[in-house]
């Protein structure tokens, strides 16, 4: 990870942006002073089938992924999720700590259950586009009790993540697309796939990976998680593998071209004009 390290210090440079890229892994403990949900409903198929959910309970503890990973960012420290610790039932299922997912959190995304108070968000238009959904963006079984999300620079030795994210804005977002398209070698490197915030960064890269699919993805359109990010910011997750190649492919980029370089000035810029400026870069 040292490796990483250095070279990402060298990217944030080129880039011109200053804030350290999350990195995604699995581990048997829980980090000390993380953001992470309470101890609540344990979610499945088999107790939501025998009526065994309280529901009620379930979402008045209610604990966003991308909300901890928020106060995570303001603090540099981690943020986690477990299936004992939940929070969300569709964040459990897109951190591969539940499978298959739940009826429920069909009906919740899409159209709701008529007659009960669960009116729906109806980001799609039917339960059965979101059961297609879910299907196609199932990611691999966690490997670890506990799904961590921390800053690249806190990896410990022997620790390495499975998927780096960044949040940045428009300039940015434009310069790791460029670089994600070149070090992959073809044109549909980056994907932008309907999701969940937090399925942006775990599930939906780790998917495209197990298909055998190096895919960098452009996420944070999720409504219900924009409150978590910066006004005009977006996240940009990217397998382990292809971040790599990107971290060895940027000195031949046009990262190092002069186009570049009057772009990264407008990024330079926005960080001016939003007070995020450090001196840094």
């Amino acid at each position: 990870m040292r490796k990483v390290m250095e070279k990402t210090a060298r990217l944030l440079e080129l880039l011109g942006h200053e804030e350290i890229p999350f990195g995604v892994y699995y581990s048997a403990v829980k980090p000390e002073g993380g953001f992470g949900p309470k101890p609540g409903e344990v979610f499945s198929r088999e107790r939501e089938e025998a009526g065994q959910i309280d529901w009620g309970k379930a979402f008045g503890n209610f604990s966003c992924t991308v909300g901890n990973l928020w106060l995570a960012r303001k603090k540099r420290r981690a943020a986690w999720i477990s299936h004992q610790e939940c929070g969300c039932m569709g964040g459990g299922f897109y951190a591969g700590l539940y499978r298959p997912y739940l009826e429920t959190n069909v009906f919740y995304v899409s159209t709701g259950i008529p007659g009960t108070p669960m009116e729906g968000e109806h980001y799609l238009p039917s339960p059965e586009s979101m059961r297609v959904f879910m299907q196609d963006s199932t990611p691999p079984a966690a490997s670890g009790k506990y799904c961590v999300l921390k800053p690249l620079d806190q990896f410990a030795a022997g620790e390495s993540p499975l998927v780096a994210a960044f949040f940045a804005r428009p300039e940015v977002l434009s310069g790791l697309y460029a670089l994600a398209c070149y070090a992959a070698g073809h044109h549909l490197a980056v994907v932008s796939p309907f999701s969940a915030a937090c399925g942006s960064i775990i599930a939906w890269p780790l998917a495209y990976q197990a298909r055998g699919e190096e895919r960098a993805v452009l996420g944070g359109f999720d409504l219900s998680a924009r409150k978590f990010l910066k006004t005009d910011e977006l996240i940009f997750s990217v397998p382990l593998s292809l971040y790599r190649k990107m971290l060895e492919a940027m000195e031949s980029s046009a990262l190092t071209r002069g186009t570049w370089a009057g772009v990264r000035k407008k990024a330079r810029k926005s960080l001016r004009a939003w007070g995020e400026e450090t001196g840094k870069g």
